[in-house]
């Protein structure tokens, strides 16, 4: 059984003796404590009288800790960083989970949707590494990625689908707007085509325009996808896109489809996590993925 602590000051006298050691001021130790300067003096006075000792010094327009004063306050401030220290200790901390997908999907699809996500979850502390490399769950510290193939990703690896590869041609109405729709390969070479690295421009054409013509095509080319549909918000051509991709851009007006009809790609957009990781908060990161997914 452990020992009853002895008398113990009033808190509030503690705090406002404290304060005034750091200031040297009744005035500014009660601007701090949210009190007035003569609630903060009577404090320090009844510490003093239950004390028996003088703390500070009144002078003129300042204080000055006595000899017990400054002994004492050493001890003070000490105590209450071991009562800050316990009490945080005791306080819930933010649970860190790293996702890891592509700059692309980061921009288009996960930020816009973050804040949905932090406002429904603020326990969890996400970290979003977007990268083109393909991250490791060990060796960088993932949770879970979104992966753009087929399973199975991998031994020990569990997956769920979060949407297909649906692409469509879109453009910046300032570009398509008052023009007829190319109904062949032919006129729609009059249009500068934005690529990335997947290049689904020649099956697109071929599948929706008929065989390809012999014309030449003009065309811009981007590492990233995001810089490509980027470019065609911005005029310079018409780029091929995950739908999912480019929703949001089709909503609010910045871009138009430039051709009826979309293209499915060979593999598709999955959520995928190791099994071992028995989770909670990943569970709950997928389960809000795969509902914004499905929400159109």
């Amino acid at each position: 059984m452990l020992d009853a602590p002895g008398k113990l000051p009033s808190l509030n006298a503690l705090k406002a003796f404290e304060a005034a050691a750091r200031h040297l001021n009744f005035r500014l130790a009660a601007e701090e404590l949210g009190v007035t300067q003569g609630a903060v003096a009577q404090q320090v006075r009844g510490l003093e009288g239950e004390l028996g000792v003088k703390l500070f010094e009144r002078l003129p327009r300042t204080l000055a800790l006595t000899g017990e004063g400054r002994a004492y306050i050493a001890d003070i401030r000490r105590a209450f960083e071991i009562i800050a220290r316990a009490t945080g200790a005791l306080t819930p901390q933010p649970v860190r989970l790293t996702i890891s997908t592509t700059p692309t999907f980061a921009s288009k699809w996960l930020i816009p949707r973050l804040p949905d996500f932090t406002t429904r979850h603020p326990e969890l502390d996400l970290h979003i590494l977007a990268t083109e490399r393909m991250s490791s769950f060990q060796a960088d510290g993932v949770d879970l990625a979104v992966r753009y193939g087929r399973p199975p990703f991998g031994p020990g690896l569990a997956s769920e689908l979060l949407f297909e590869q649906e692409i469509v041609a879109v453009g910046s109405p300032m570009l398509l707007s008052g023009r007829p729709p190319p109904k062949t390969s032919g006129e729609f070479s009059g249009y500068t085509l934005l690529h990335d690295a997947h290049n689904f421009w020649p099956e697109f054409i071929e599948k929706h325009l008929g065989k390809l013509e012999r014309t030449s095509f003009k065309g811009i080319s981007f590492s990233q996808t995001s810089h490509a549909i980027e470019a065609a918000i911005a005029g310079q051509g018409i780029v091929l896109a995950n739908r999912d991709f480019v929703q949001q851009d089709l909503e609010e007006g910045r871009l138009i489809l430039a051709l009826e009809g979309s293209l499915f790609g060979p593999s598709h957009f999955y959520l995928v996590w190791p099994r071992y990781r028995n989770s909670s908060s990943i569970d709950m990161v997928v389960a809000w993925m795969i509902a914004e997914a499905h929400r159109k």
